[in-house]
């Protein structure tokens, strides 16, 4: 295990979880007399659940770490102080060298509370992304049942999914002879959001030429690319107003000439992120939207098929971009409610734009040579066609 002093940046977050940081912290706190949140733990050691999760874009010099390459990693940091984050703590990546007795010590483990815990920790090292939606259905998908707790989605929110997935689904389920509303529509949908790839989608696996497994992993990838499309729907308005004022904001204090150049490049650099990860995503979904309009228009399923076996891979970098950018919109959204104060020191602002940047796989440097202003409202993601 190693001292980590990176949990220090988590005190601005103290109080919420995005899609790069799961904080169990807080989850445990709001849930002390819940009885659900002990009955089914998302982990079973007492100590890793109270932890911070993270989604880590690997550094250089951690790349020993681990016995082969990868660019990202899963963090465990269990804070030393819960009350002050800034005194740092323990942290060890799910896999690296030594990683089971590194987290047998972490977790205060027994053995068999080690095997389950080591694959919960593996279900969710292979996600790209913490947001609670794909948590809740990759971990049915594996037949572990955690308290609801742990994954806030709002009724709401899961109301607007459904209906969100039914409207997607219609054209298809009308292909199929049901109509908008029928009985065989909300089957569908039902079957495609439901934890289990079963009968009810035999027909359709039948109809691509797929094997149990590629299907029921295409399926899930599906679904992880309908989930995606709906939060790219539902919360990039609100990632223009936070790049407006990631661009606008102004530390209080003192400010040293490092300082300065380091937060006019950073500004530029996540602004211009944002961008080119958004159009990324944009071209990832309409990779998704013409092979599903192919099915639906032409009858050709081979166009889908294909995208159903590509999927699993397509979704990883999905999930790895989109995140990153919701992360920034949620992160920030919290630090700086809607309404309120914009107070910060030019420290906390630096380590912010520090992490938003390692999101994107990017360490910002400071440069002292002019840098052309982005203009925000270039980082409007080029229109998908429906």
């Amino acid at each position: 295990m190693a001292f980590d002093r990176s949990v220090r940046f988590l005190d601005a977050l103290g109080g919420a979880s995005t899609s790069r940081v799961l904080n169990l912290c807080k989850i445990a706190r709001d849930n002390a007399r819940n009885p659900e949140h002990g009955e089914k733990p998302l982990f079973v050691s007492p100590i890793i659940n109270r932890a911070f999760i993270l989604k880590h874009r690997t550094r250089t010099d951690e790349t020993y770490l681990f016995p082969s390459p990868r660019s990202s990693a899963t963090k465990i940091i269990t804070p030393f102080d819960e009350s002050d984050l800034r005194a740092g703590g323990r942290a060890i990546f799910v896999e690296q060298r030594g990683y089971r007795e590194a987290l047998r010590q972490m977790g205060s483990y027994r053995d068999e509370r080690l095997d389950r815990d080591h694959t919960v920790l593996c279900l969710l090292d292979a996600v790209p992304s913490l947001d609670p939606f794909l948590l809740r259905e990759h971990l049915r998908n594996h037949e572990i049942e955690v308290a609801p707790c742990y994954f806030a989605i709002s009724e709401g929110d899961q109301e607007r999914m459904h209906c969100f997935v039914t409207a997607e689904l219609s054209r298809l389920v009308q292909l199929a002879g049901g109509g908008p509303g029928s009985e065989s529509s909300n089957r569908m949908v039902s079957a495609l959001l439901s934890s289990r790839v079963d009968e009810k989608l035999e027909p359709l696996r039948l109809t691509l030429g797929l094997t149990g497994n590629d299907f029921r992993e295409g399926v899930f990838s599906w679904r992880g690319f309908l989930y995606y499309k709906w939060s790219m729907e539902k919360f990039w308005p609100d990632v223009m107003g936070v790049l407006r004022q990631i661009n606008a904001i102004q530390p209080q204090g003192p400010v040293t000439p490092e300082q300065k150049v380091y937060l006019a490049g950073a500004r530029r650099a996540i602004i211009a992120m944002v961008r080119d990860n958004g159009t990324h995503v944009a071209k990832a979904l309409s990779v998704y939207d013409t092979s599903f309009a192919d099915l639906v228009a032409h009858q050709a399923p081979k166009t889908f098929r294909d995208f159903l076996l590509s999927a699993p891979y397509m979704f990883l970098e999905l999930g790895e971009k989109l995140g990153a950018i919701s992360h920034i919109v949620s992160f920030w959204r919290y630090r700086f409610p809607p309404g309120g104060p914009t107070l910060i020191d030019a420290e906390e602002l630096s380590a912010i734009f520090q992490d938003f940047s390692s999101g994107f796989g990017e360490k910002i440097k400071a440069d002292a040579s002019p840098l052309k202003p982005v203009e925000v409202i270039d980082c409007l993601p080029p229109r998908r066609r429906a």
